[in-house]
């Protein structure tokens, strides 16, 4: 079936069904980047942001992710080879604090809109999502070529970067 032009701004992200939810995604992967809450007391996953905490990301790649093709290499089976991978529902989509500020989803969530070089306003096409320098494209390293013990080494702050 064939999305509906613009449908972002006439649906909530409530009302869009599985194509639509899916086309959302502007396959920047910056959701396949290690990322971690500097804090002392917790390791491991968390769905808790504390209002003293900030999500720091890295340039660390999961070992699934094409840097690339900004695409995970096993995205059918992601939440099972890692089960760290977070699939974004609807249901989880309050407790979005790790994703970027550029994710579409957040932006809608947060009445932001889409923007300008997103995918779904250029033909499908990731070029000028790329050329604005919004993905991971070749600007990371695989978590298997590092030491995670030294993951603070790696710490960036271009996946924060969000253009209109």
């Amino acid at each position: 079936m064939a999305l509906a032009e613009r449908y972002w701004e006439t649906k909530t992200l409530d009302e869009m069904n599985t194509e639509e939810w899916e086309a959302l995604c502007d396959g920047c992967a910056k959701c396949c980047l290690n990322k971690f809450i500097d804090d002392d007391e917790e390791q491991g996953p968390t769905s808790v942001l504390k209002a003293d905490e900030q999500v720091q990301y890295t340039n660390i790649g999961c070992r699934y992710l094409n840097s690339h093709k900004c695409e995970c290499t096993e995205y059918s089976q992601r939440s099972v080879l890692v089960p760290d991978c977070i699939q974004l529902t609807k249901a989880n989509l309050k407790d979005i604090f790790f994703m970027p500020t550029s994710c579409a989803y957040r932006r809608l969530h947060e009445g932001r809109g889409l923007p300008s070089w997103h995918p779904l306003l250029n033909n499908g096409k990731k070029s000028l999502m790329h050329k604005k320098q919004m993905s991971v494209r070749n600007k990371t390293i695989c978590e298997t070529q590092v030491d995670m013990d030294n993951f603070e080494d790696f710490i960036v702050r271009w996946p924060l970067n969000d253009l209109d």
